[in-house]
């Protein structure tokens, strides 16, 4: 990590911070989750979820990455160390980094498919088409590798290009440009929806709660989405930390940041699901909701290539703005422990996501059938992608988040605590000690266990 690197200040690591958090999980995953889960019942499981389990874990990244100044494993043992512990907490900052480089190799691909429909928008390659010939479309698109590789090169390119300029060049000059952007286009795209749409259908189905349909299931989706969507317990936020002056507020920040988060989110389904219902299209399709439901809504609507256009691009912003997060998380590692310069460690790192992500590729196409595990029950019908998908999402980043929080909660001192998030130590702050020590990692774990079964 190179000391002299900074953000300049709040605003910016605020806009960057959210632009992390805000990606594909908010703008692709979480409506068909919510579509999937119980609509309204699971938003308000999702923003109790973010309130209680994620936002904790959130500052207590951020109070490690802030006080060491460090990337994450050295951040984690210089801690513990210095508070007479076990240099061994370091693991917990690899195991991030692990799931990050995995996380980046297929995240490039699906980002790749944004731009490639990106393309088909501008050129009105979806308009007119019917709802079998955009699912043919999408399947074709899937089983040619070569545009699949392309696509995810050029994503992977502008990500290494951001990241290799650094801080003030390169990721500020981006986020302070593209979220407020990106927010404009999803207001237009609401406003949009909300005129042409269904919209009545769309506010009862996200915000007319139905106790009844808080089960179990409904609890532990809305409180896994919320953890992932705001992208903490991989060190991401730890690392953004860590290039944040002295003076600003720990805890307003991750509120703010949570709040951007969550809007975002909310937005997203206000955009989207009056599309659905006006063409009676499937609330639950699943991941294909973007790309084949939502495509077949913009091939029927008049003026569709406008507004397909608008809402792809919006999606590569989205994806752009939490690709450079992680891969700014690997590189000030590679900077910090090879002495590399951020150009050569930015694409050394970008080259080996661009690699792995291969594996992503041919898993829609010549691999879809090949299931490497397919002897043990739990992993049946798992291609190579889905294999490193399971990894990530139900043990690396859940463990992850889980031992960062308990180690922010018991290990970090209380006057490292209280200088940091900047509350005092009243209510507030006590309030905090109980959801990071207890309840989220009680959350976490119910999640964890729960999607191991």
């Amino acid at each position: 990590m190179t000391k002299s690197e900074n953000w300049s200040g709040r605003f910016t690591f605020i806009l960057a911070s959210v632009g992390a958090a805000v990606g594909l999980g908010n703008i692709w995953k979480f409506p068909y989750t919510l579509g999937s889960s119980g609509g309204s019942a699971f938003v308000l499981v999702y923003i109790l979820a973010i309130l209680l389990v994620a936002t904790p874990i959130m500052l207590a990244e951020m109070l490690i990455g802030r006080h060491a100044r460090q990337s994450a494993p050295s951040a984690l043992r210089k801690i513990a160390l210095d508070l007479g512990g076990s240099s061994y907490w370091q693991i917990v900052g690899w195991m991030g980094l692990l799931a990050l480089l995995f996380v980046l190799s297929f995240y490039s691909v699906i980002a790749g498919w944004t731009i490639a429909y990106l393309v088909k928008s501008i050129s009105g390659g979806l308009s007119g088409l019917s709802p079998e010939e955009v699912g043919r479309d999408f399947g074709a698109f899937l089983h040619d590798p070569g545009w699949m590789i392309l696509w995810h090169l050029l994503f992977t390119v502008a990500t290494v290009f951001i990241v290799s300029r650094g801080i003030r060049l390169g990721l500020e000059k981006l986020v302070v440009v593209l979220m407020p952007a990106l927010f404009m286009m999803l207001v237009a795209l609401v406003v949009y929806a909300g005129i042409t749409g269904d919209f009545a259908t769309t506010v009862d189905f996200l915000f007319s709660a139905d106790l009844s349909k808080v089960t179990p299931v409904v609890v532990l989706a809305a409180v896994g989405q919320a953890f992932f969507s705001v992208n903490v317990g991989v060190g991401a936020v730890l690392t953004y930390a860590a290039y944040l002056p002295d003076d600003v507020n720990l805890f307003r920040s991750a509120i703010t940041v949570s709040i951007g988060d969550t809007l975002v989110a909310v937005l997203a389904g206000l955009a989207i699901f009056p599309i659905v219902f006006a063409y009676g299209l499937n609330p639950s399709e699943g991941p294909g909701l973007i790309f084949v439901t939502l495509s077949t809504g913009f091939a029927a609507m008049p003026g569709g290539s406008i507004v397909a256009t608008l809402f792809f691009l919006m999606l590569l912003f989205a994806a752009l703005t939490s690709s450079i997060s992680m891969l700014e998380t690997m590189t000030a590692r590679a900077c910090e422990i090879r002495g590399l310069p951020r150009p050569a460690a930015a694409t050394l790192i970008g080259t080996v996501t661009f690699v792995l992500g291969i594996v992503t590729v041919l898993s829609f196409s010549s691999w879809e059938s090949v299931y490497p595990l397919g002897e043990f029950a739990i992993f049946a019908n798992k291609t190579p992608f889905d294999l490193i998908d399971y990894a990530v999402s139900n043990v690396l980043m859940p463990v992850g988040g889980m031992l960062y929080a308990l180690f922010a909660g018991w290990w970090v001192s209380r006057d490292i605590q209280v200088a940091q998030l900047g509350v005092g130590d009243g209510a507030i702050f006590k309030l905090w000690l109980v959801l990071v020590r207890l309840v989220a990692p009680l959350a976490i774990a119910a999640v964890f266990v729960y999607n191991l079964a």
